[in-house]
C-alpha cells in the first residue's frame, strides 16, 4: 500500500476524519459518508456516545438519511421501523412465509403475486437472529469504530472513479444485481451479509423518504477496503485521472487526450 493509503490506518482501526478528508479531497463528495453497525443487544447500541433514538416510526431509509443528510448518530430496534420490509433487510425480522409471499407488493410494484414473491426471494438480507439493534453515524465522528460497513453516496462520475480506485490493486471484475424496489438489499443488505463492496441505484423509497438525490448512487463497503480505495485514487490522480472529469469535446481530435490517459 502506498504512503497515501497508510496514513488513514492507526493500528487495527482507521483515522476516520482523515479517511473522510481524503474522500472529500479526491472526489468532492456532497453527502456525508456514514457508517452502519449491527448490535447483538439494544444496550450495546444505546451505549454509543450521543446516540439518538427515534421519537416516531421511520423507514430505514430515513434513519440512514438522518446520518448522511443531518449528521446525526441514530440507533434503532425493530419497534422503530415502519414495517417488515425494512427490518428484514437488516436482519431484525425473519424471512417468514408472509414476507416471502410478496402479497403486500402485488398490484403495486409487481403485476402478479408470483412476480412479487420472486422479488422477495431475490433480496439479499442479513440473517435473522444475530442482532437486536442497528446504528448509523457520520464516519468522521468515530462513534462506530469500526462500523460494519460504510455508506458512500456519489454521482455516477464520482462513483466510477471510486470503483477505479478500488480496482487499482488486486483487480477483479465487480458484479452486482438490482432488485428494483427495496434496493437497500443491493447496498447495505448485501454488504452486511457478504462483507463485499455493494453498489446500488437507490430506489423510490430511498429518494422519497431518505433524501437521496436523484443523481446519487450508493456504495456500501466494509471499512477494510477504504485505505486501498484512497491509495488507488491518489495513484490515479497522479496520472491525471481525477474528479471532476473535464469533457474533452465530442468533435475534437481525440489523439492527444487518449495519449495522456491511455499511454
Amino acid at each position: 500500500m502506498s504512503d497515501a493509503g497508510t496514513k488513514v490506518a492507526i493500528g487495527d482501526h482507521l483515522d476516520w476524519p482523515h479517511v473522510v478528508d481524503d474522500l472529500n479531497r479526491l472526489l468532492r463528495l456532497r453527502t456525508t459518508p456514514i457508517g452502519m453497525k449491527m448490535f447483538a443487544t439494544r444496550d450495546e447500541m444505546e451505549s454509543i456516545p450521543k446516540i439518538r433514538r427515534p421519537q416516531a416510526i421511520h423507514t430505514t431509509d430515513q434513519i440512514v438519511g438522518q446520518a448522511s443528510r443531518l449528521g446525526w448518530t441514530v440507533g434503532i430496534t425493530v419497534e422503530d421501523l415502519v414495517g417488515d420490509q425494512c427490518s428484514t433487510v437488516i436482519g431484525l425480522h425473519p424471512r417468514d412465509d408472509e414476507w416471502l409471499s410478496g402479497e403486500r407488493m402485488t398490484g403495486v410494484w409487481y403485476e402478479t403475486l408470483e412476480d412479487a414473491s420472486a422479488h422477495q426471494h431475490s433480496m439479499t438480507t442479513v440473517p435473522f437472529g444475530q442482532y437486536e439493534a442497528m446504528a448509523v453515524s457520520p464516519l468522521a465522528s468515530g462513534r462506530l469504530d469500526p462500523p460494519d460497513i460504510c455508506l458512500i453516496y456519489a454521482t455516477p462520475a464520482q462513483m466510477i472513479l471510486f470503483i477505479n480506485g478500488l480496482q487499482w490493486t488486486g483487480f477483479k471484475k465487480l458484479e452486482w444485481g438490482c432488485v428494483g424496489e427495496s434496493s437497500c438489499a443491493d447496498s447495505w443488505g448485501r454488504a452486511l451479509a457478504t462483507g463485499e463492496p455493494s453498489l446500488s441505484i437507490p430506489c423510490f423509497a430511498e429518494r422519497r423518504y431518505g433524501g437521496v438525490m436523484e443523481d446519487e448512487l450508493l456504495m456500501a463497503i466494509p471499512p477494510r477496503f477504504l485505505p486501498g480505495v484512497i491509495a488507488g485514487l491518489e495513484s490515479l490522480s497522479r496520472n491525471g485521472l481525477r474528479y471532476p472529469i473535464p469533457p474533452y469535446g465530442v468533435q475534437s481530435d481525440a489523439t492527444a487526450g487518449l495519449g495522456r490517459s491511455y499511454s
